[in-house]
């Protein structure tokens, strides 16, 4: 990863509908041509620049992963891009009825899906959690890994980086690809490989649209020496509380059956 990962679109968004025909030939009677399999796709796909302020649609059509032809809402008409399509380009743009219901769909299909889709998106803004933890290296039996899990942020524009002891890290650093949860938030894992001597703090930051300032979750490594005590120290405290608890049942249950003593008085 470079000086931090970027991830997710910008301004600019496009939306695509892919259609594809499968084309199925068969050799008939007295055929020479072999059997074989194409390909025919069109695809629709809607640009939009700083909102609807600028929409461009574009319709292209693929045969066997050949672009033959497209329509540009920009231009207005129909480009041939292979020889395959030439005549028929020329017979689309000549047809006028076709040519304005081809260039109505930059508001019939673009702007109006964006007018659907923009609820749940254009101002949703989810904040990432954010989780430091360490685990052990396969690949090396010395190394560490640190692992940055972020985790249910929208939208999936987000900055991840690394930082030792205040220094960014770009050495080691790895993550998986921006994954969608289905419920319209995303998640994603940064792991550091590393070597931690005693007193190393790591960051994990993270910069996102929905936080007011970068998020920055620490871990700090401890030595062996510091680990030990406090496994001692633990197991002094269990062992404390194993002895103790038959210690206090015994004296409980003496305490029971001691007779009561009376006061002097009622004796005579």
């Amino acid at each position: 990863m470079g000086p931090g990962r970027s991830l997710g679109a910008g301004s600019r968004w496009a939306g695509a509908l892919l259609v594809t025909l499968t084309v199925l030939r068969t050799r008939l009677a007295h055929c020479t041509e072999p059997e074989g399999r194409f390909v025919l796709q069109y695809k629709g796909e809607c640009q939009y620049i700083n909102g609807t302020e600028r929409v461009r649609f574009l319709l292209r059509y693929s045969y066997n992963q050949q672009q033959t032809s497209h329509f540009d809402s920009e231009l207005g008409l129909w480009v041939a891009d292979s020889e395959l399509d030439r005549i028929d380009v020329e017979h689309w743009n000549k047809d006028p009825a076709g040519l304005a219901q081809t260039r109505g769909e930059v508001d019939r299909f673009c702007r109006h899906n964006y007018g659907v889709a923009a609820p749940f998106t254009s101002d949703r803004r989810v904040q990432p959690k954010v989780k430091v933890s360490p685990t052990k290296s396969g690949s090396q039996p010395h190394a560490h890994l640190l692992v940055c899990s972020v985790t249910g942020f929208y939208p999936g524009s987000i900055q991840i980086k690394w930082l030792k002891n205040g220094q960014e890290q770009t050495a080691g650093v790895v993550s998986t690809e921006l994954l969608q949860n289905g419920d319209w938030t995303f998640q994603i894992l940064v792991m550091l490989e590393m070597s931690p001597r005693h007193g190393d703090v790591y960051a994990c930051q993270v910069q996102h649209v929905s936080l007011p300032e970068p998020l920055t979750v620490r871990w700090e490594a401890q030595s062996d020496a510091a680990r030990s005590k406090m496994l001692t120290g633990v197991g002094g405290f269990v062992l404390g509380l194993i002895f103790l608890a038959p210690g206090l049942a015994i004296y409980l249950r003496n305490k029971k059956g001691r007779p009561l003593p009376q006061p002097a008085g009622l004796l005579s």
